[in-house]
């Protein structure tokens, strides 16, 4: 796993972010930090992590197949003072809760093809999203991006997860073109809180600073 301070100024509160597959920090550098320090965590090829500094609160961001990812390793984080979801679940490859299977092995076969073309188009709702993302995209080689979905597709097939109460809230985009909204309705209907946001499956252009999607 790789990690990156988008902010570390000895402030009083970290936000730990778990960002989606195939993702680095790039994308999200807009995002105001303000009072927090914000950690984030990416590259899922191993699940290694660095001791996690003393802060007088912590909060969760897991997004994607971060959200399988936090959970699968929660008890190697610290206690968080509030946990929230964004478009994915505790089951990232499942029929009901997930991506169907189906969907997801084509993804697996073709997924260098996918990286150089539709897939970061298909996370977004609006080309002008799209076209925004162009101008901070992510810089980790197309390589790495895809042997860390054959490595969490592989984690995935042999964790036999059951889930415990853990997530608070699970935020969830009604155009979400790679995790289904009904399915992760499906999910968190008796898991967590859930909010409906109007975006694709990135919607951080709806937000301004981390503190925004802390308070949604």
């Amino acid at each position: 796993m790789q990690y990156h301070w988008l902010n570390k100024q000895n402030n009083k509160k970290l936000i730990i972010f778990f960002a989606g597959w195939s993702f680095d920090y790039k994308p999200f550098e807009f995002l105001e930090c303000g009072d927090f320090d914000v950690l984030i965590f990416y590259d899922y090829n191993n699940l290694e992590i660095p001791e996690i500094p003393d802060y007088e609160k912590y909060f969760l961001i897991s997004w994607s197949m971060g959200v399988f990812t936090a959970y699968l390793i929660k008890d190697k984080l610290p206690s968080f003072s509030k946990k929230i979801a964004v478009n994915g679940t505790p089951f990232p490859v499942n029929d009901d809760f997930g991506i169907p299977l189906k969907p997801f092995l084509l993804t697996l076969r073709h997924a260098k093809t996918g990286l150089e073309g539709k897939f970061y188009q298909n996370i977004f709702a609006k080309t002008e999203e799209y076209n925004r993302y162009n101008c901070s995209a992510v810089e980790r080689p197309i390589e790495n991006r895809v042997s860390e979905l054959n490595s969490l597709y592989e984690r995935i097939k042999n964790t036999n997860l059951s889930y415990e109460q853990y997530y608070d809230k699970a935020l969830i985009s009604n155009n979400d073109k790679i995790i289904p909204a009904k399915n992760q309705i499906s999910f968190w209907q008796n898991n967590a809180e859930t909010e409906l946001l109007e975006s694709g499956h990135f919607p951080y252009y709806n937000f301004k600073s981390w503190n925004e999607i802390l308070c949604k």
